[in-house]
């Protein structure tokens, strides 16, 4: 589990393709510095396990499940990525639950710069506008982010200059695309409600 707090503005080493998966090292000093096999990174805001360390760089094997639902494949070497270790149950919840688990991809639409924030509007792929909702959180390239306003197929997020700084977030341009990961309580309400209406069981 991860807070979508990026610790990490790290870059792809190196791509790997394999014939239905790829194999990718990551560059970031903070995240490997107690790394080791079998730990959990996200990646943009998708979860990896670490299979490999070498100093500062850390290889993880992405299926094609992941490659196919989240914007991984379109990333190469020298690529900005935020980063973020598995957090610990000792540690302070700064964002929400983030599973690292991509729900689908969105596209910038567009930037509105203001005096120290940006507002940023996202699209919505089909299907995930009922889970998003007005002052909702929602995971954009594993950073967690509170909604301004959803409509329909769109919905916006203010970042601040931190978030604009030490993210990929604030080198996004209009026309990029971003992994989405929506609030993983409002599935499972959604899956209780709907059975208890039907009169059955989840």
């Amino acid at each position: 589990m991860f807070t979508g707090i990026v610790e990490e503005l790290g870059e792809i080493a190196a791509i790997e393709p394999l014939r239905d998966a790829a194999r990718m090292s990551v560059r970031g000093a903070i995240v490997t510095a107690d790394a080791a096999h079998g730990d959990s990174i996200a990646v943009n805001g998708v979860c990896l396990t670490v299979v490999g360390v070498d100093g500062a760089v850390f290889t993880a094997d992405v299926m094609k499940e992941t490659l196919d639902r989240s914007c991984l494949g379109a990333l190469r070497p020298g690529s900005p990525v935020n980063l973020e270790r598995a957090v610990r149950a000792d540690q302070r919840l700064g964002g929400h639950i983030v599973q690292g688990h991509v729900d689908g991809t969105g596209v910038l639409l567009s930037r509105e710069p203001g005096a120290h924030w940006e507002v940023v509007r996202i699209s919505l792929p089909a299907g995930l506008d009922r889970y998003v909702v007005e002052k909702g959180s929602i995971a954009v390239d594993g950073v967690s982010l509170t909604v301004v306003d959803t409509g329909g197929d769109a919905f916006s997020v203010s970042l601040i200059p931190t978030t604009l700084g030490l993210t990929t977030l604030g080198a996004k341009r209009p026309g990029d695309p971003v992994n989405l990961e929506v609030d993983v309580i409002a599935k499972h309400v959604e899956k209780l409600v709907g059975a208890y209406a039907r009169g059955g069981r989840a």
